[in-house]
């Protein structure tokens, strides 16, 4: 059975490990597509980054909220399973997965950390996320219903959850991007609340 305070954590790491696919920017569809852009472009461009950082400005539009509420900070992808959001405004959190821990830590430095393997959940979250980076278009049909428009100058992917606690909680991302990079990522929660994230390079 899972607690209520696991229940929790995977809400909120369900967000952040979802934009791990957003990282960096993909090299150019067309100049390795012979058949034209589809999902096997896209999902080749993916999986060929190895490691990658950019920085994010994300607004999270919450209906008991008349303002959106703005963070800030960096994302990390190292393949084939290190995955990192670190939010620097309004203040210090971090979300860390390293192989098959997930490790939390917020602005006190207090630290959290799970099993994957205990939470069936988060792992099916983490395998899907690590599918997409590397390429793999038939695990991560596992997980979504995977839709794709426009064309490699302007496209959107959309991922629609199978698994029911993930569909629970998210009922589509939307990612957006073109020309080889990644620009944005939606997330449209069940209970109407929604968040917006632009992607940058990290000119670090």
């Amino acid at each position: 059975m899972i607690s209520g305070t696991t229940r929790r954590a995977s809400r909120r790491a369900l967000a952040w490990l979802l934009v791990g696919i957003t990282l960096g920017s993909l090299p150019p569809v067309g100049a390795h597509a012979e058949a034209g852009f589809g999902l096997e472009q896209l999902m080749i461009a993916l999986g060929r980054v190895q490691h990658s950082k950019a920085r994010f400005v994300e607004r999270k539009y919450i209906k008991l909220l008349t303002r959106p509420l703005e963070l800030s900070g960096t994302l990390e992808y190292r393949a084939p399973g290190y995955l990192e959001r670190r939010t620097l405004k309004p203040k210090p959190e971090s979300f860390v997965v390293d192989g098959d821990v997930l490790t939390l830590e917020n602005a006190r430095g207090q630290r959290r950390t799970f099993a994957l393997q205990d939470n069936l959940a988060l792992l099916a979250f983490v395998e899907s996320i690590r599918s997409t980076l590397k390429g793999d278009l038939a695990a991560l049909d596992r997980f979504y219903r995977v839709t794709l428009e426009g064309d490699e100058r302007d496209w959107r992917l959309g991922l629609t959850p199978k698994q029911p606690r993930m569909s629970a909680v998210i009922s589509q991302i939307q990612i957006g991007g073109g020309d080889g990079k990644i620009r944005t990522i939606e997330i449209r929660e069940t209970q109407g609340d929604r968040s917006v994230m632009t992607i940058s390079e990290d000119g670090s």
